[in-house]
């Protein structure tokens, strides 16, 4: 099939490389949102999706919005058979989505109906799923809402962050795009509705959402962590200043109120609502990331100061 593949960020890259290395399948262009300012100079900077179709000799569109006259002129022309999309980015209407004779298929990483919306793998951390997955779906105008061609499941560890749990999702779901592009090609794959039950929302995560509340039981603390690293990265404020935190270990001791800080020789805890969390790596306004044991040695913590 002719495809048009819309992605921007790093995890649409296993599967822009799965169907630009197909046999079955031709990108005849791709779709990535406008270069952005990027790193210390600001400069315009291409989204690692459009920087892949680059090397690989694709066109690459970028409109400012897909439901630009001017865009949707230029994917008519290229007479797309199905358009991929992974974490493209931007709200694609009727008029766009009307344009491939097999629509859109989209790859989502959690499986749905749970954890519709921007950031599915943060919130099944935080929420204290053990079980995700990725979903690929024909696209509509609602939220996650379309008929559902095929899941892969992902078991999510003790240990897991939201980046290296998305990292192999995105692994997996390379091959679950694929193979669902196959089976639309081949007449065999029907998708199938979403249920009514089970449905559950993942809005995009700000920065506010990363800040710690030591006020929440120490399980929650390390799933909050866990679930916004590494970005937007958890934090907190010691001495009306910012301060990065790396996952966090639970120890079971409950003997330390919430924020309150204990600094021992090899390792820093922080009260919660139940037991104590050791620090990992924390990264102070300006400096690099650092273990904890090592910030303390610098700031002196006084007894019974506390994280804000």
């Amino acid at each position: 099939m002719r495809l048009v593949f819309a992605g921007t960020p790093e995890p649409a890259l296993p599967s822009l490389r799965r169907l630009l290395a197909s046999r079955r399948h031709e990108v005849v262009a791709v779709v990535t949102r406008p270069d952005a300012p990027a790193g210390r100079s600001r400069r315009p900077q291409r989204s690692p999706v459009g920087a892949l179709a680059d090397e690989a000799g694709v066109p690459v569109l970028t409109p400012a919005k897909a439901s630009e006259p001017e865009f949707l002129a230029q994917l008519a022309d290229l007479a797309p058979d199905c358009c991929p999309v992974v974490a493209y980015g931007d709200l694609l209407r009727r008029e766009a989505l009307a344009i491939p004779r097999h629509g859109w298929v989209n790859l989502h990483f959690s499986l749905l109906p749970a954890w519709r919306g921007a950031a599915p793998v943060q919130a099944a951390i935080r929420a204290g799923d053990e079980i995700t997955g990725a979903s690929t779906f024909a696209l509509e105008e609602g939220m996650d809402t379309g008929p559902v061609y095929g899941t892969v499941t992902e078991e999510i560890g003790r240990h897991d962050t939201a980046g290296a749990l998305l990292e192999r999702l995105a692994a997996s779901g390379a091959g679950l795009l694929e193979h669902t592009l196959d089976g639309i090609e081949d007449g065999e794959l029907v998708a199938v509705p979403q249920p009514a039950d089970g449905v559950s929302y993942a809005p995009k995560v700000t920065v506010d959402d990363a800040r710690v509340p030591w006020t929440l039981p120490a399980p929650a603390v390390d799933r909050l962590v866990r679930a916004v690293t590494p970005a937007p990265g958890a934090w907190t404020t010691f001495r009306d200043a910012r301060l990065k935190l790396g996952p966090v270990l639970t120890t079971g001791e409950p003997d330390l109120d919430p924020g309150t800080i204990r600094v021992e020789r090899q390792r820093v805890l922080v009260g919660t609502a139940t037991a104590t969390v050791a620090l990992g790596d924390v990264q102070p306004g300006g400096k690099k990331p650092m273990p904890a044991v090592d910030w303390a040695r610098g700031v002196r913590p006084e007894p019974g100061e506390r994280f804000e």
